[in-house]
């Protein structure tokens, strides 16, 4: 099955990083490490809200990183309500995506998304418009009913 959504954030927040971990100093990259929560809404046959842990590294030079994110969603895929987890990564040069990841956390969903899985994309159109796409599969609402 396949869902798709629009999504816009409506927090951002930076989140400190502490200069030493564990007595060594944090190195200096040309692409510095950031860490950022978000709060999402999502409108479509994917509708709800995350909150998402944001990692990231950026070349304020050159536009070019690589980020990471888990999302904690609640809402509903399709007809069918309740919560689930998915990660994405992905890189750009500044100007493209690439080496893109977004997988479903197994056994994270809840109420009638228990045992959601699946694999999804992020695109983002010319206008700044946020899209997902999820192509997932639910047990039968009858499966293990005797």
């Amino acid at each position: 099955m396949r869902a798709t959504a629009t999504f816009t954030v409506s927090d951002w927040t930076p989140l400190d990083l502490p200069e030493t971990v564990g007595g060594t100093v944090v190195p200096a990259t040309a692409a510095p490490t950031g860490v950022a929560a978000m709060v999402k809404t999502f409108v479509g046959e994917l509708a709800g809200r995350s909150v998402t842990w944001f990692v990231g590294g950026l070349n304020p030079g050159t536009g070019s990183g690589t980020y990471a994110a888990a999302e904690a969603f609640e809402g509903s895929v399709g007809d069918r309500t309740g919560t689930f987890g998915f990660v994405h990564a992905a890189s750009t040069h500044g100007t493209d995506r690439f080496d893109e990841h977004f997988v479903v956390v197994p056994d994270s969903g809840t109420g009638e998304l228990s045992g959601i899985s699946g694999r999804g994309s992020l695109t983002i159109d010319e206008d700044g418009t946020h899209r997902v796409k999820l192509e997932y599969a639910l047990p039968s609402a009858t499966e293990g009913v005797s």
